[in-house]
């Protein structure tokens, strides 16, 4: 199959102008190693967000903005690449490298990153460490401090206009706004044990979007109401967790373990309690961009635009699946089970804090695989292996979509979800894959 005329397809088509003259083949990025570094980036964000504990929408920030600003600093590296941020809201013009000037866009690309990426999380020491090591690295293959210092100054002033961006996105403001409201009203969410905690980003839907018009341009069909009445759809949902909560095969309980991907969990042991933490469902997708990326052998800029569009796909999802989450209002099985059901009831995992119609993971599953399956074509069968630093067998996929029904249906088996949250989910998703992947085009 030619990957690359499907990694093409995401490519933009902008005037010539956009390109710099007379850039130095032998300072630009090599495709052989310099993607290593690439991808050690998106690994040590990952790791940074395990440790930082950010949620999952959270999350979805973190990764967007350094992914893209190295996309916008890197991809001059190979012609043919154009900007993505002119096909986004919000962004000014970028800077482009100037004409008679030599860079490396490698550095630049990571200058980029690590700049845009101390603006967005807590553990800022860490990336000045990662991008000290990794820029001596860079700074050490070459000949010429100029080409250097060229790439640094490149990288700051890209990372500079994506900050500039971000710091307008909404996210402050929703800092301060109020709790989610807990009315006690039948059928609507309430919090669930074992913490009872409140709901988590109850005004994430009022933050700036990338591509869609509004977090709430794409929603989800509307959710069956609430009732008891043996023969109405949502009650047969309910009888359905409950029912597969009895009786979970191995192999279910496998898939619940494999994508549960819960960024903070407080486990309880008597008097004791302790944490969990993991990677969050956007960072499960992005680790299997780099694993498909690595298998690929796609190179430097073809490697930045995967991440960037990949992440801008997860970033749209948050934000369209919150938006429903908040407005539906859905109880979780956990509560109605509990109450009417088996008064000791509790589900495989613990239930996630916020509403649960639509299910998050599945909806941001299905806008990652759509992206990468765009990309890199679909029946692009893999391994994942992504999850055994966190003590987790491999699975294997006939592709990314089959990937993203799987972790769908584990919300189901998991008890934490009834099936219309994740089935609608990710169609939902689906949806959001599609528009970024048509805005981008």
């Amino acid at each position: 199959m030619n990957y690359k005329f499907l990694i093409a397809a995401l490519i933009f088509v902008f005037a010539c102008n956009n390109k710099p003259a007379n850039i130095n083949k032998d300072a630009v990025a090599s495709v052989s190693s310099d993607v290593e570094y690439i991808h050690a980036a998106e690994k040590k964000l990952t790791d940074i967000i395990v440790t930082d504990i950010f949620t999952p929408p959270v999350a979805s920030r973190v990764y967007v903005y350094p992914m893209i600003a190295a996309y916008e600093a890197g991809r001059f590296s190979k012609s043919g690449y154009n900007s993505l941020t002119s096909k986004m809201k919000g962004f000014d013009a970028l800077p482009i490298p100037e004409k008679n000037k030599t860079y490396n866009f490698t550095i630049a690309a990571i200058k980029a990153l690590c700049t845009t990426a101390k603006k967005v999380v807590f553990s800022t020491k860490v990336v000045d460490e990662f991008e000290t090591k990794t820029l001596s690295e860079l700074k050490a293959g070459l000949t010429d401090t100029i080409i250097y210092n060229n790439s640094i100054a490149f990288g700051e002033s890209v990372a500079n206009g994506i900050i500039k961006k971000l710091n307008t996105d909404y996210y402050k403001e929703t800092r301060g706004m109020e709790r989610f409201e807990v009315k006690d009203l039948v059928g609507r969410w309430t919090p669930t044990p074992p913490d009872y905690a409140d709901g988590v980003e109850p005004n994430w839907a009022k933050m700036k979007t990338l591509v869609t018009d509004s977090a709430g341009q794409i929603s989800a069909v509307k959710a069956a109401p609430y009732s008891e009445d043996i023969n109405n759809p949502f009650w047969k949902e309910v009888l359905e967790v409950h029912r597969i909560s009895k009786s979970l095969t191995d192999e279910q309980e496998n898939t619940i373990s494999f994508w549960d991907d819960n960024p903070f969990v407080s486990r309880h042991r008597g008097h004791l309690m302790f944490q969990d933490k993991k990677m969050t469902p956007g960072g499960h997708w992005m680790a299997i961009c780099q694993l498909v990326l690595k298998e690929n052998k796609s190179d430097f800029a073809e490697s930045l635009q995967a991440y960037a569009v990949t992440s801008v796909a997860l970033h749209e999802a948050f934000l369209s699946c919150w938006a429903e989450k908040y407005k539906s209002n859905r109880l979780r099985p956990e509560t109605i089970i509990s109450a009417k059901i088996e008064k000791q009831w509790h589900p495989f995992l613990i239930t996630p804090p916020f509403p649960s119609y639509t299910s998050g993971h599945s909806t941001v599953s299905a806008a990652a695989a759509e992206v990468l399956t765009n990309l890199f074509g679909n029946n692009f069968a893999y391994t994942d292996t992504t999850e055994k630093e966190y003590g987790l067998p491999v699975r294997s996929f006939t592709s990314f979509r089959q990937a993203a029904l799987e972790a769908s249906m584990s919300r189901l088996y998991a008890g934490i979800h009834f099936r219309s949250d994740c089935e609608n989910g990710n169609k939902q998703g689906i949806k959001v894959g599609e528009l970024v992947i048509k805005k981008l085009r």
